[in-house]
């Protein structure tokens, strides 16, 4: 592994001189927001920031993303064109906590089974750096609860470090390695360097006042399905989809096709198990009528059935989904509560 020093004077200069050869998405500031965005030219990559209101899978599983486009004759339908060939790219600034949905999300969308090849090439052609954090940005971050760590490595290409004045850059992985030749001469970590990030590490860690027993509560949900605990948690929920949005794990998607006289696109889109279309059938019955029903589903799937695939929790303890929800339904709360039934 290769370790660097980077002046924190110099690293916005260094990101932007990179999106002048390459695809860069960076977190920047739009009005009171903290955004992930692509850097354009005049834009301003954020150095020092709690964590951006969206979360960077965006990137590689966008909101609406057009799959192939088609005309219409009279032979039927004909494929015109699928999607251009994804250039290499930097995703710059994420936090542990996002970067490890993406190991989560490559269990769905990039494994051995199942391989979504527009979410499986961004991947290939992205090298993710990220910004441990010395200082846990918000009082709702429970990481540390979902086997996460403010200085997790998981997901991460370039690790990068506060050390005060300047940063150390960690090189984890061939991928990250690789970009070292774009980044110019830079000096050599020390010992003492080193040393200065593995006590931040463990006061970082110690600075995670949020605990939730994420592990704990499966065994209470694979016998409770229809326990009366369900009945109470939705209650002032307003479907809004807020929560699921602003998820770096939720993943739900539907596909449409639209077309406009003899042209035709295939498109992809976010979804949301909290709208009662997202399972209505065709004959109209809906097995998820209310959202008691979807609640519940939300849940069992983040810490249940996700468990039963892959043995990991689909939640990073990232904490937007408490921080934005308009009628303050807590999720720390929610796991607490189950824990003493």
């Amino acid at each position: 592994m290769e370790t660097r020093i980077i002046k924190k004077e110099n690293l916005a200069g260094i990101v932007k001189k990179l999106s002048e050869d390459m695809l860069v998405y960076a977190p920047v500031q739009e009005e009171d927001n903290v955004l992930f965005k692509v850097l354009e030219k005049g834009m301003e990559p954020l150095i020092e920031f709690d964590n951006a209101k969206n979360a960077p899978k965006n990137f590689f599983f966008p909101q609406t993303e057009t799959m192939m486009r088609y005309l219409k004759g009279e032979r039927g339908e004909e494929l015109t064109d699928v999607p251009e060939e994804m250039q290499e790219a930097v995703l710059f600034g994420v936090r542990p906590c996002d970067a490890r949905s993406f190991v989560l999300l490559d269990n769905v969308f990039n494994d051995s089974k199942y391989r979504d090849p527009y979410y499986a090439e961004r991947r290939e052609k992205t090298t993710i750096v990220s910004f441990a954090c010395v200082e846990p940005p918000y009082t709702t971050c429970f990481c540390t609860s979902v086997d996460g760590h403010p200085f997790s490595t998981e997901g991460i290409d370039i690790s990068l470090v506060d050390l005060g004045d300047e940063f150390l850059a960690e090189f984890l992985t061939p991928k990250g390695e690789s970009l070292l030749v774009r980044l110019g001469e830079l000096p050599k970590a020390d010992e003492a360097s080193m040393s200065k990030k593995e006590a931040l590490s463990g006061e970082a860690a110690d600075k995670i006042k949020s605990k939730v027993p994420g592990r704990s509560i499966k065994p209470w949900l694979d016998e409770n399905f229809e326990h009366p605990f369900w009945d109470t948690i939705h209650q002032s929920c307003l479907a809004c989809g807020t929560c699921t949005y602003l998820c770096p794990t939720c993943h739900c998607f539907d596909i449409t096709d639209e077309i406009k006289k003899e042209e035709g696109k295939r498109i992809r889109s976010w979804d949301s198990c909290m709208y009662w279309l997202f399972t209505m059938e065709t004959s109209g019955h809906n097995p998820r009528p209310s959202q008691k029903e979807r609640w519940r589903q939300r849940l069992m799937h983040k810490f249940k059935y996700f468990v039963d695939n892959f043995d990991a929790i689909a939640c990073v303890g990232c904490g937007r989904c408490v921080m934005y929800c308009p009628v303050n339904i807590d999720i720390r709360k929610i796991v607490q509560d189950i824990s003493k039934l």
